[in-house]
């Protein structure tokens, strides 16, 4: 497919999603309305000038006018996921979005019992962890070293060593895990 065909379904499904009139969208870009209407009919070549504007005003990277490979937009409902659970039942790990090659990451909501917990292998090598708890405490172990969490807390840490997370307190501790693999 012609890189002007992706353009024009990636920038009409972005607006569709957005559900944002040609009007709106164009305030939101700073491109005009017709010329909105042009690219998103493929009849115009628009230069990265103006993919810039349209990607700002979206709030998307500049890569995702670019590539039809998927959507623009991914909603995962939480009520929807359905756990794997350790430590029994303890601690549960809701992958929100898995791996893949084009973005190097993924990520959970894990919910961590009182005094549930887990002790992790190393990921691959140069893997990294970054983790925020939202809610109650949490027991973060790198190596040796333990780092103790409350919420609003993060933590980022190389995950290629052993490590682990446990919960101390009396209340569920939830958390939200990036998992990130260098190539």
């Amino acid at each position: 497919m012609e890189i002007n065909s992706i353009i024009a379904q990636r920038a009409r499904a972005i607006r569709t999603e957005r559900k944002l009139t040609l009007d709106s969208a164009a305030a939101l870009t700073g491109v005009s309305r017709s010329m909105l209407a042009q690219i998103e009919k493929g009849e115009v070549n628009p230069t990265i000038s103006v993919l810039w504007k349209i990607a700002n005003g979206y709030k998307v990277s500049f890569t995702a006018l670019l590539d039809g490979s998927g959507p623009a937009v991914t909603v995962r409902r939480g009520s929807e996921a359905e756990p794997l659970a350790e430590d029994g039942g303890n601690y549960l790990n809701y992958p929100v979005f898995p791996f893949d090659e084009e973005r190097l990451f993924e990520t959970y909501r894990i919910v961590i019992r009182p005094g549930g917990q887990l002790q992790a292998q190393p990921h691959l090598s140069g893997a990294e962890e970054s983790i925020t708890v939202f809610a109650g405490t949490a027991e973060i172990t790198v190596a040796e070293e333990v780092y103790t969490l409350e919420k609003g807390d993060s933590i980022r840490f190389k995950a290629d060593v052993p490590h682990g997370y446990r919960n101390p307190g009396g209340t569920d501790a939830e958390l939200s895990m990036l998992i990130y693999y260098h190539k």
